[in-house]
């Protein structure tokens, strides 16, 4: 990923937050605690080592490297880092799995991905 993009990162969930609901952030988001729920992220979507997500997930791209339960729909690119673990579909146009990522779930790689 470009780490330049990290950035712009302006919503964070840090560890040891608990959050249950609706997010829709127009830029970039870092979640370290725990979240349920749907999240809709118009730039790139990080879960942490220590993040865990229990929703359906929009973005543009999504790195995770912690636990997540649900969907997941990237317009761009998803990366699961070594440690994550993910239960769900993957539908992006770009998909990396690191040796050591866990990954339960069916992947659909396409251009149109977003509603």
């Amino acid at each position: 990923m470009d780490k330049n993009s990290e950035k712009g990162f302006r919503t964070m969930i840090g560890e040891g937050a608990v959050l249950e609901g609706t997010i829709s952030v127009p830029h970039g988001m870092r979640i370290d605690g725990t979240f349920k729920g749907k999240i809709d992220v118009a730039e790139m979507l990080t879960v942490g080592n220590n993040g865990a997500v229990e929703a359906e997930i929009r973005a543009k791209s999504v790195i995770i490297g912690g636990r997540v339960a649900g969907n997941v729909f990237a317009a761009e690119r998803i990366e699961l880092e070594s440690k994550a673990i993910h239960q769900g579909d993957l539908q992006t146009r770009e998909l990396i799995i690191n040796q050591g990522a866990i990954f339960n779930g069916r992947c659909s790689m396409s251009e149109m991905v977003q509603d």
